[in-house]
């Protein structure tokens, strides 16, 4: 029966050879980025540097010494982060849903800004504020030698760089609960209290459980931060590129960026098969009124303090990277100056014009490719379509290092020789932005009523024709979303391409790292502040150019 079935598939893909050639294409290129590259990182985590089949990198990595610690103190950190980044997300998302509370705009800002920051912001803010010269630890409270670095540190600025993901989640899940359930259960004799322990908690709990692990995977992967901050607090993703760029030791990176792919690859199956199975529905018909929100007590008094409080922190953090910009030497020479802006734009101009150009061609690539491959997933049916969905979906689970030394074992040689090219720095980009463009395509084309395609076919349209004329623009916000995230996390992309750039191409958050490695905070504020403009100047653009191009087919149409 599958055979007949499966003869019947290629019968009807000859007679349709655009769509065959674009399935072909898109299978190859994740065959060729995404497939090959992790073959090639498995493979030399077994051989060690004569050539011989080895286990000698896993039993290092897994016996104790250097490795082992670097494994050790990445799950700590990951555990205590996720903890702290759920509950703080929790009580944001219970804030937003549940209390009446004025600057509520400005919480969801907060909460979404380090969304869209560079990796290292709130790192800079962190050492400008807590470090030997710091703001808080040596002119407020006096303290000689303050060390910001290792874990306190990380668990600080990954707290504040995650939450907003966890918060994410949770946001959502609390609006959607039906305000009957809590009604019913307080009509019944019990305190709010007693119903948030007995009825809105318990219905949180996937979501709760699912911000935990995504939290959790950020962090595990995480390489800006503990690069910038780690101090001798060694984490799995910092060990990578320590092992392969500054110890030549292939194997040993290979092996441990496999176990960390592992871990990772290990939550994401919990994530998906665990919770992804329980159901918690709360809503099965529209209710007859809104939730009451809580406008007075102790409540909310204490749940608009606290988010209040940590948005000054988030802000303060934020204002400090642009202020110490200015500053010549931050806790020594507080005067002002321009000298980090022109620095930045005369040595530094070639990695800004070098991400810039990049994220550029990368960003509709990414938001394109990601739309073809969610009109394939939803729309057409074909031999291998859930191979070529997961495989499409793999880089979500990937840690950005894992990409990185795995592109260079992959394409350093004939007849792939890619390393030190712009185009294995855009391949980087475009994989690593995809997932969730195809997320947002299939979301939004799974609402989509089929027939329309189908006229516009019976009126002669090609598939072509039909995707660029009809699909495309029924899909539009799923493919801003997925340009806008193309070129947010190409612009801030570091821990997957920090093994890629070379003389020839450079790159802002390279340069940002640099610059901290070498003590020079006030030029790695000016390239962050710098950062952040482009970026907010871009989505403003792309967000002008998107209502633009909706109006004008609005005028069309009518």
């Amino acid at each position: 029966m599958s055979w007949n079935r499966t003869a019947s598939e290629l019968r009807r893909l000859t007679r349709e050879p655009l769509l065959l050639l674009c399935i072909l294409l898109v299978m190859a290129c994740l065959a060729v980025f995404i497939v090959y590259p992790l073959y090639q990182i498995l493979k030399s985590s077994f051989i060690n540097p004569d050539g011989a089949v080895s286990l000698s990198a896993y039993v290092g990595v897994l016996s104790g010494g250097q490795l082992f610690e670097a494994l050790k103190n990445s799950l700590l950190l990951a555990v205590i982060v996720s903890v702290l980044s759920t509950a703080i997300a929790y009580m944001f998302a219970y804030t937003f849903a549940y209390v009446k509370v004025p600057f509520k705009k400005l919480f969801n800002a907060v909460a979404i800004l380090p969304v869209i920051s560079p990796p290292f912001v709130i790192s800079l803010s962190a050492i400008l504020l807590f470090g030997k010269q710091g703001f808080v630890s040596k002119h407020l409270l006096g303290l000689e030698n303050a060390n910001i670095y290792g874990l306190k540190g990380l668990v600080l600025v990954q707290t504040l760089t995650y939450f907003p993901v966890a918060f994410l989640v949770l946001a959502g899940l609390l609006r959607s609960i039906s305000p009957s359930l809590e009604e019913a259960s307080m009509n019944m004799g019990a305190g709010r209290l007693r119903t948030f322990l007995n009825v809105t908690l318990p219905l949180t709990m996937p979501g709760i459980a699912n911000a935990f692990l995504l939290v959790f995977v950020q962090s595990l992967a995480d390489f800006g931060n503990p690069m910038t901050l780690g101090g001798n607090y060694t984490t799995v993703a910092r060990e990578i590129y320590l092992q392969a760029v500054g110890s030549y030791d292939i194997q040993a990176g290979a092996a441990l960026a496999m176990v960390l792919m592992s871990i990772t690859f290990l939550i994401y199956a919990l994530q998906k098969f665990w919770i992804g199975k329980k159901s918690y529905v709360t809503v099965t018909g529209k209710p007859a009124h809104g939730r009451r929100l809580i406008e007075k007590g102790i409540t909310r008094q204490a749940l608009f303090a606290l988010c209040m409080l940590l948005s000054v922190i988030v802000i303060a953090f934020y204002l400090l990277v642009p202020i110490g910009s200015f500053i010549k030497l931050w806790g020594i020479n507080n005067s002002f100056t321009w000298d980090h802006y022109k620095y930045v734009f005369s040595l530094g101009q070639k990695s800004m014009k070098d991400t810039l150009l990049l994220s550029i061609i990368a960003t509709p690539i990414a938001g394109l490719l990601g739309m073809i491959i969610a009109f394939l997933v939803v729309r057409k049916q074909f031999i291998g379509k859930k191979a070529l969905e997961s495989v499409s979906m793999l880089s979500i689970a990937i840690p950005g290092t894992v990409i990185g030394i795995s592109y260079i074992l992959a394409f350093n040689q004939a007849p792939l020789a890619l390393t030190g090219t712009a185009l294995i720095i855009i391949v980087a980009f475009v994989v690593r932005a995809i997932p969730v463009g195809i997320r947002s395509g299939i979301a939004s084309l799974q609402q989509i009523d089929p027939s329309i395609e189908e006229a516009a076919t019976n009126l002669g349209a090609g598939q072509a024709r039909n995707f660029f004329t009809v699909v495309l623009p029924l899909i539009k916000p799923a493919f801003y979303s997925g340009l806008v995230y193309g070129f947010v996390k190409s612009m801030t992309a570091m821990s997957a391409v920090i093994f890629l750039i070379s003389a020839k191409y450079n790159l802002i958050t390279a340069s940002i790292l640099t610059q901290v490695e070498s003590g020079r905070i006030g030029v790695a504020s000016a390239y962050c502040t710098i950062l952040i403009a482009i970026m907010i100047a871009a989505l403003l653009l792309l967000n002008l150019l998107l209502r633009f191009v909706g109006g004008s087919k609005e005028k069309t149409l009518m």
